[in-house]
Parts: structure tokens; C-alpha cells; sequence
């Protein structure tokens, strides 16, 4: 795939290249060969394993504060492993997960993470935009970001410009916070998805994901959680997202290699798994 040179009159606030980049530097860059076999994740056996690797997910642009209190109750009765909410409920997310630790002892962890999508669903926000939206949240309580890369670098398979935006996200959070970076897997053959996941492990993500669950070309598939588990299965986490609403969905992306499910409808899928082994 082509993409047009960087000219003289290219807007100083349009396409965002990330600052410092030298004119003439190439938009393309060859990554390592993956490991051979990367180790797959355990596949969950019960409902209480299946819900410690679900982000319990609700981002309708119309979701009002009394469904954001549901999700968090909810989360805490299912025991997953985090919420994933929109900027403007992860101050309320993060006080629910503070108040639902009920009687643990005072400073330990919240009931489950906050994650807050960031640049959603587009992904064409000006990197500094995304840099301030993701600070912002953090300072609202949330301890994952969940980060929509500017798909036309994928398209463009301008790697260097995506590992830019990656890393000026990354750079801004505590080392503690968790980065997942959305390729909206969908619209990509499996050789740009591979690519744009060692972009990511470049740029310093801890997590590549699949989808913002928004965009037409559909959700999550296992087509591309195989090829995103063969670029950087055992060095990043793969979060499956988008269209998951069955257990056995939920464990066949598990055992083509997700570490991480984002679902919507938690409660069906749960119901679905045994509770013991």
C-alpha cells in the first residue's frame, strides 16, 4: 500500500506524525521474527477463572450513571477482572470499585480495574489529544487504557508513525497503568495485523486488542487473534473484543490465544460455565 510524501505545506496540526520525526524518515520498518510456537494461556475450567479475564464492557454513548453503578455492582458479583467504561464514568467506576473491595483491608486493591477506552471509536484524534485523554483518566482512577491507534497507519502500514503515537501515550502513563492499543482487526488481512501488533510491542503496549466493537467491518474473529498471538503471543496480551456472546465463543478465543475477553454480556456468558471444575 502507498502513501502520499510528507510535503511542505502539510498542516502543522493534520496528520499526525508524532514530533521529531526527520524528513525522510521511512513510514515502514522490519520488526524481529515472532518466537516459533508462542506459549497459548490456560483455557478457564470454571465461571470464577473465565470472569478474572473479562472486562466487563459498556461504552453506548447513552449509558447514563445508574447503568455505569449496575456494570460496577454487577462486576463485583461476577468477580471479573476489570470495567471498561467511557472517559466520563471512570471517575464514577473507579469510586464503585473502591467502595465494592467491601471489607478488604484498607489499601489493598479495588474489587476489579477501571479501564477507559481513549481516541474511541475512531482513532483519529490528534496524538495529543489521545496523550491528555488517557492523563485524565488516570487522574480519574483508571488503571487501564484501552487506546484506538490511528487506523490509517495501519492501512497505510505506517508503522513508524504508529509506534510514535504509541509511545507518546505510554510515556505519559504511571508504570503501573496498563496500555492496550485497538487495530480494529476486521479491516486487516492477517500480515498487517502481525505487523501492527510488533508495532505496538515496539511503542510499549502491554496489550493489543482486537476491536472497538463499533466499527462496521465487524468484531473480534479467531482468524485474527491466531495471527495476533503469532506476532507477539508470550510478550503481549491479546484482548478479544467485539461480538463475544457465548462460552464457548469466549473459550475458543482463549484457545487461539486471548488473554483478555471484553464482553457486554458478561452475565449470559458466565451463566454458561460450570461453577467448579
Amino acid at each position: 500500500m502507498s502513501m502520499a510524501a510528507d510535503g511542505p505545506d502539510q498542516p502543522a496540526h493534520g496528520k499526525d506524525q508524532g514530533p521529531g520525526r526527520p524528513p525522510g524518515t521511512p513510514s515502514r520498518r522490519e520488526f524481529p521474527p515472532a518466537p516459533v510456537n508462542p506459549p497459548l494461556p490456560p483455557v478457564p475450567t470454571t465461571r470464577a477463572e473465565l470472569a478474572a479475564i473479562v472486562d466487563h464492557t459498556l461504552l453506548r454513548p447513552e449509558a447514563t450513571s445508574d447503568e455505569i453503578l449496575k456494570l460496577c455492582a454487577d462486576a463485583a458479583r461476577y468477580g471479573v477482572g476489570a470495567v471498561c467504561v467511557a472517559p466520563t464514568h471512570v471517575f464514577l467506576a473507579a469510586a464503585s470499585a473502591r467502595r465494592d473491595s467491601g471489607g478488604r483491608a484498607p489499601g489493598t486493591e479495588p474489587a476489579y480495574a477501571v479501564a477507559s477506552v481513549v481516541g474511541f471509536p475512531h482513532g483519529n484524534h490528534l496524538t495529543a489529544v489521545k496523550v491528555e485523554e488517557a492523563r485524565l483518566a488516570v487522574a480519574d482512577g483508571a488503571t487501564e487504557i484501552d487506546m484506538v491507534i490511528d487506523l490509517a497507519n495501519a492501512m497505510e502500514e505506517n508503522w513508524v508513525a504508529m509506534e510514535m503515537e504509541i509511545n507518546q501515550v505510554r510515556g505519559a502513563l504511571p508504570d503501573t497503568v496498563v496500555l492496550k492499543v485497538i487495530l480494529e482487526t476486521a479491516m486487516l488481512p492477517d500480515a498487517t495485523i502481525r505487523s501492527a501488533c510488533r508495532a505496538a510491542l515496539a511503542g510499549g503496549a502491554e496489550f493489543v486488542k482486537t476491536s472497538t466493537g463499533f466499527h462496521p467491518a465487524g468484531g473480534a474473529s479467531l482468524r485474527a487473534v491466531r495471527a495476533m498471538h503469532s506476532a507477539v503471543g508470550g510478550r503481549l496480551g491479546i484482548k478479544a473484543s467485539g461480538g463475544i456472546r457465548t462460552a464457548s465463543q469466549a473459550l475458543a478465543f482463549v484457545q487461539a490465544g486471548a488473554t483478555r475477553l471484553g464482553l457486554s454480556g458478561t452475565a449470559d456468558v458466565l451463566a454458561e460455565m460450570p461453577t467448579a471444575p
